[in-house]
């Protein structure tokens, strides 16, 4: 696996960011520079904010309806921007009529980072203005993103930047009382007194005169003496024939 180099620092005077669409040699490197950007926020959020797997990362890339870009400083990858002018794809999370209700026609952001070294310096500024050139030039009305709650640091610099809540998809959780899968250990009751000479059973004395030990002695004496209750079948006994007349 291949490491993101740390954004170059040469020329500090005259740095400068740069825009362009991703290439198929920049995916690996844009995978690890994502995976660096959103390594502590993922760590706090029950979703991800990234893309789940990197192969549905790649699969994005073969996508006509999003676009990719890479802002890089010097060569080095410091700003990715991923977008789509439809909601599409199996795993999407808005609901288009609800835009179409409003007559709103949104570039929806999946993807806005900024390596960490370049946060404050202007680099997610400069990424937040081409989007909404991007927008204006495809006949959009808004940016639509998703972010974390608790995400404090994003959601005020979106909000710095004009953007406001439209709905809210609330994770609920309800805190179970948890049992044990196995009973508790239990007291039994002690070993009675046996006379001496009384042959031991196994039973204690209640299973030893209990119905169910007579049931069983009485169901072998009846086996034994034939007079077990079943059904039979009952055959008419013929008469004795009448003596012949003499």
């Amino acid at each position: 696996m291949s490491e993101t180099k740390p954004p170059s620092s040469r020329k500090k005077d005259t740095l400068e960011v740069r825009v362009r669409r991703i290439h198929r040699r920049d995916l690996n490197r844009a995978w690890e520079f994502l995976k660096l950007v959103f390594r502590d926020v993922n760590r706090e959020t029950v979703e991800y904010q990234r893309p789940r797997s990197k192969r549905r990362f790649l699969e994005v890339y073969s996508s006509e309806w999003i676009e990719q870009l890479v802002y890089e400083v010097n060569g080095d990858i410091v700003g990715y921007s991923e977008c789509a002018f439809e909601a599409t794809g199996d795993d999407n999370w808005v609901n288009p009529r609800w835009f179409e209700k409003r007559g709103m026609r949104p570039l929806f952001v999946e993807e806005l980072a900024v390596h960490p070294d370049y946060q404050g310096r202007g680099v997610g500024s400069f990424i937040m203005e081409q989007l909404q050139h991007l927008a204006r030039t495809r006949g959009c009305t808004h940016l639509v993103l998703e972010v974390a709650e608790n995400n404090e640091s994003a959601l005020s610099w979106y909000r710095a930047r004009n953007f406001y809540k439209l709905d809210a998809a609330i994770f609920l959780a309800q805190k179970v009382p948890g049992e044990p899968d196995l009973l508790p250990p239990r007291r039994i009751k002690p070993r009675p007194a046996r006379s001496e000479g009384t042959p031991s059973t196994g039973l204690m004395p209640e299973e030893v005169s209990g119905p169910s030990l007579v049931g069983r002695k009485t169901r072998a004496k009846r086996a034994a003496s034939g007079g077990a209750r079943r059904k039979v079948a009952i055959a008419p006994v013929p008469e004795a024939p009448e003596p012949d007349a003499e």
